[in-house]
C-alpha cells in the first residue's frame, strides 16, 4: 500500500474583503506584524521568522478566506502531493506550475469541499529573520468552521495527509500535518466561514507581553488569557476592526508521533476547556463572532474576476 503524501507545514493565510487593506494599521502598530509587502488592492504582512509572509489582507467584495497557505519541501513532494489530490478526484483550480506573486515559488492550489482554497508553495522567497521581542512568529493555526464536520475531517486525511491529534467532544477536531498539535482544525457550524486564525509568539512571557501591548493600546481580549486543554496552548483571543478573531498563543503541544493517541476533550468540564480556569466560558457574543460570516469561497472570488 502506498504511504501517503503529508502536506509540509502551514504558511499562514491571506483574508479578503470590503476596506481590509484599511486595517493595516492595526497589525502594524498593535497586533506586532510588519508590513512585507503592499500592491494595488492587498497588502502582505510579516512575523519575526523567515516567512515571506503569514497574513494577508486583500480587498474583495465578500468577507472570508482568499486561500490558506501551505508548503512543501520541495518540488518532488510537491509533485506527488499534487498527483495525490488529482487521484484522490479533489477540485485542482491551479495547476502545477511556477507562481508570479510576490513570493513566487512552484506549486498549485485546490479547493477543499467548502470551496476554500487552499494553495500549496515550495521554492518561495525567504526573508532574514526578525527576532524582535513579544512579536508573532509565525501563524500557528488555522480554525475553519463547517457545516459537515466528519466529511471534512475524512478529505483532510485521505486527501491531504493530515492526522488527527484529539478532538473537543464531537464539535471540533484538531488536525496535524507535522510535529504541532494543530495547523487546522473544524469546528462544526452552521456554514463554512473562518472561525480564528492563531499566532505563535517565541515564549509564555512574550505571549502575555503581546496581550499587554494590545492593552496598553486600548484593545482588550474577548476571550483569555486562558490555557486549552488540547493542544495545551495559551490563548488569547481578539478581534481585529474588520471582524475576523485572531488569537495569540504559544507553547503548542508537540506531537511524538511514535505514543500519540487521540483522545476526546469534554466541553463540560470547565478545567479541560481552560486548565488555567482564569479565562471562563467564551461569551455568547464570542460565540457568535466565531461562527464568522457566511464564506462562499473560491467560486464567488472566480465570479468576480480574481485571478491571483
Amino acid at each position: 500500500m502506498t504511504e501517503i503524501v503529508r502536506v509540509g507545514s502551514l504558511r499562514g493565510i491571506v483574508m479578503r474583503g470590503p476596506g481590509l487593506t484599511a486595517t493595516l494599521p492595526f497589525y502594524e502598530d498593535m497586533w506586532g506584524l510588519n508590513l512585507a509587502h503592499k500592491e494595488d488592492g492587498a497588502a502582505y504582512l510579516r512575523g519575526t521568522g523567515n516567512e515571506a509572509f503569514l497574513y494577508g489582507l486583500k480587498e474583495g467584495p465578500v468577507f472570508g478566506i482568499e486561500y490558506v497557505h501551505f508548503s512543501m519541501p520541495d518540488r518532488a513532494s510537491m509533485q506527488a502531493l499534487h498527483d495525490q489530490v488529482s487521484a484522490k478526484g479533489a477540485d485542482v483550480v491551479r495547476p502545477l506550475g511556477e507562481f508570479s506573486d510576490y513570493a513566487g515559488g512552484y506549486g498549485f492550489e485546490v479547493l477543499d469541499p467548502d470551496n476554500r482554497r487552499l494553495r500549496f508553495r515550495c521554492d518561495a522567497l525567504e526573508l532574514d529573520e526578525a527576532p524582535e521581542w513579544a512579536k508573532p512568529r509565525k501563524v500557528s493555526h488555522v480554525v475553519l468552521n463547517t457545516p459537515d464536520l466528519e466529511s471534512r475531517e475524512a478529505w483532510y486525511q485521505e486527501v491531504l495527509g493530515f492526522r488527527v491529534s484529539d478532538y473537543s467532544a464531537d464539535q471540533m477536531v484538531f488536525l496535524r500535518c507535522n510535529s504541532d498539535h494543530h495547523s487546522i482544525a473544524l469546528v462544526r457550524g452552521n456554514y463554512a466561514s473562518v472561525n480564528h486564525v492563531a499566532f505563535e509568539m517565541p515564549s509564555i512571557d512574550e505571549f502575555m507581553r503581546g496581550i499587554g501591548r494590545m492593552k496598553q493600546k486600548g484593545h482588550l481580549p474577548t476571550w483569555g488569557p486562558g490555557r486549552h486543554g488540547p493542544g495545551n496552548n495559551p490563548f488569547a483571543y481578539f478581534v481585529s476592526p474588520s471582524g475576523f478573531v485572531i488569537e495569540f498563543t504559544s507553547e503548542l503541544q508537540q506531537i511524538d508521533e511514535s505514543t500519540h493517541e487521540a483522545q476526546v476533550w469534554p466541553r463540560d468540564d470547565p478545567e479541560k476547556m481552560d486548565q488555567w480556569m482564569t479565562a471562563g466560558p467564551p461569551t455568547p457574543a464570542q460565540r457568535a463572532v466565531m461562527q464568522g460570516r457566511p464564506d462562499p469561497g473560491f467560486p464567488e472570488f472566480r465570479k468576480h474576476g480574481g485571478t491571483n
